[in-house]
């Protein structure tokens, strides 16, 4: 009668073991769900695919910063292409509202619609000088009143309803857009993050933690932005508005647009 050894049993076992996982377990590599592609990735984003970080910061500011600027009194007309309600023609959509209100009721009364910098102006101090102050993709038509209780507040969750825009909501210091424009604010102020870096005439403007910049280059609150980013992704609006402003306006695109997975790979 044979006799098998208990040590070289479990021996035998442990081996044969280890070589069914090396069999039916490989290892698998797969490309990221939120990944998208473009048709500008093999010319315009060429030097910025398949980078991250830092290294991906700079190579976007490098290529979005070749960009023709236009006076802010041109922007009014801009606004009226590039916020164009695609169900009227003869309308803008208006942020933080989602109101349609007609193309010819730009001004400053009650009743019409503005300039909103959602980069605000005094976080960097940049005004309303071609730059910053006039780039297209951070300015948005929208109610007067509407842009007066935004004023210059950071980004936030919660508040008090914003009267004149339901669904967003403000407090001392931070203002909510409602659900469908979190995501076209976030890619906005990533997008003048990128853009302006600080090696020109202007600021170097940066995304924090902070809901209380006041005036220093800062936008906050980057968690939260990102969050937004991801609930809300682009829309066909959104990427209208960016081939226009590309194609008509400034020669440029915000990439976050294109490439939203882009900010999570920076931030």
């Amino acid at each position: 009668m044979s006799v098998v050894r208990i040590g070289s049993w479990k021996a035998w076992a442990a081996a044969l073991a280890a070589t069914l996982v090396s069999v039916t377990l490989p290892a698998i590599t797969a490309t990221p769900a939120s990944a998208t592609t473009t048709a500008y990735d093999s010319t315009y984003y060429k030097n910025a695919v398949g980078k991250t970080g830092t290294s991906l910061k700079s190579a976007l500011h490098t290529i979005i910063s070749s960009q023709t600027k236009i006076s802010y009194d041109a922007v009014w007309n801009a606004l009226k292409v590039t916020d164009q309600d695609p169900a009227n023609t003869n309308n803008v959509t208006l942020l933080y509202s989602g109101v349609s209100r007609s193309k010819s009721l730009n001004g400053g009364d009650v009743g019409d619609w503005n300039r909103e910098h959602v980069w605000a102006q005094s976080h960097g101090s940049f005004g309303t000088s071609a730059g910053p102050g006039t780039d297209l993709h951070h300015l948005r038509a929208c109610d007067v009143q509407v842009n007066s209780t935004r004023g210059n507040k950071d980004w936030d969750n919660g508040g008090s309803a914003v009267s004149g825009a339901p669904g967003s909501y403000t407090d001392s210091n931070s203002f909510e857009p409602r659900n469908a424009d979190k995501g076209d604010v976030a890619r906005m102020i990533l997008y003048m993050a990128v853009r302006y870096e600080g090696d020109d005439a202007w600021a170097d403007l940066e995304p924090n933690e902070s809901s209380t910049n006041g005036s220093v280059p800062f936008h906050g609150r980057l968690a939260i932005l990102k969050q937004w980013n991801e609930q809300d992704p682009p829309s066909a609006f959104e990427e209208r508005r960016n081939d226009v402003i590309y194609n008509t306006y400034q020669g440029n695109r915000n990439p976050f647009i294109d490439h939203p997975e882009w900010v999570e790979a920076i931030w």
